[in-house]
């Protein structure tokens, strides 16, 4: 079974665009039996300490940023303006509580402005389309000096959302916030975890890369350092059961990992993916097939590098991305992570000459 407090650590750490350092501290605890590496950017390579050096890499991918905020100015009533770092729809961001962290590492709670219907116009109230530039972050201050000098808070200073992860083990549920990709980072260290001991025909190498919400930006990094011959990219990925009937949802709760084709980023490896389904058929490892129309994942980065790397794009479906509170299921995850295993396990030179085209 995956590791709960895990979850809760990587999920529970503060970590927006640019400012993964939390991110990187849990990784490094719960890390402790690989060789790892931190780069300035925030970047994590992990390596099994039996690779050699000399066999085909498989890079396993995830992002370690959360969506959030950066302060942008502070006004003479003591309110944040922020920009966005990653997607927001503006509507999902006020009357939430955030977490400002500060120069001197303090967490100070703020609360993301909302104008209440006694003070709304009645063209205020017909027209609820809202701009970022209409949004503050709260912390309770009635000044600009009260802001800095009291809190401490500075121009340039992250933002994040605050939530506690829960378990509901009655239903296996798990509920928190950056599900998108901390799950992802979960994966990761529980796949390795599980090849410690395994005799591999491949070097086995993590790559938590910073930045994703911004442009795949750490991935252009990782993927440099690694340099792999094939990729699995694990990614916390918007589930759509809610909004659409059973046959056209491709991201469901409790129907097992995501297996992406297409998205704005990537197109897939026919081979690679045909290879892992196959191995989810005879090990009864549920999946669900999804074409995306929109979105992107670091694979759009990867396959990219050298002379091009083929990627399997592995998602857990999680509710309600890109805002404060998230939901997916461990069954999900479980099931991610066991493709994830099949799919290195069984990489013999046999399949890598398929999927390479060598």
């Amino acid at each position: 079974m995956v590791d709960i407090n895990l979850i809760r650590d990587l999920t529970n750490a503060f970590g927006p665009t640019g400012f993964e350092d939390d991110v990187v501290d849990v990784v490094k605890k719960y890390g402790q039996a690989f060789q790892l590496e931190v780069d300035a950017m925030n970047n994590v390579i992990a390596r099994l300490a039996k690779n050699t050096g000399k066999k085909p890499v498989i890079m396993l991918d995830a992002h370690t940023d959360e969506v959030g905020f950066m302060v942008q100015a502070i006004t003479s009533k003591g309110l944040l303006s922020i920009v966005n770092l990653g997607g927001w729809d503006v509507t999902n961001i006020p009357a939430h509580k955030f977490l400002i962290k500060n120069r001197n590492n303090e967490f100070i709670t703020g609360i993301s402005t909302s104008k209440p219907p006694h003070f709304q116009t009645d063209v205020e109230k017909q027209n609820s389309k809202l701009n970022l530039t209409e949004i503050f972050i709260d912390v309770g201050a009635t000044s600009r000096q009260e802001v800095m000098e009291d809190f401490g808070i500075q121009i340039g200073d992250p933002v994040a959302p605050k939530v506690a992860f829960e378990y509901h083990q009655k239903n296996d549920i798990l509920l928190g916030k950056a599900f998108d990709n901390r799950l992802g980072c979960v994966c990761i260290l529980e796949t390795m975890k599980a090849l410690l001991t395994k005799q591999l025909n491949v070097e086995v190498i993590g790559g938590f890369a910073a930045q994703e919400e911004v442009g795949m930006r750490g991935a252009q990094v990782t993927s440099q350092l690694i340099s792999p011959d094939l990729a699995i990219v694990f990614e916390g990925s918007p589930a759509d059961d809610v909004y659409y009937d059973e046959f056209k949802a491709q991201c469901s709760l409790k129907k097992g990992v995501q297996i992406r084709h297409f998205d704005q980023s990537y197109v897939s490896s026919p081979t690679f993916i045909n290879y892992a389904k196959q191995l989810a058929d005879d090990n009864h490892i549920k999946y669900q097939s999804a074409v995306r129309s929109k979105g992107s994942t670091n694979a759009g980065k990867i396959h990219l590098t050298n002379q091009a790397v083929p990627v399997l794009v592995l998602g857990i479906p999680s509710r309600y991305a890109h805002t404060h509170y998230n939901y997916c299921a461990l069954e999900d995850i479980e099931a991610t992570i066991a493709l994830a295993i099949k799919v290195i396990e069984n990489l013999n030179q046999a399949a890598l000459a398929k999927i390479l085209k060598k």
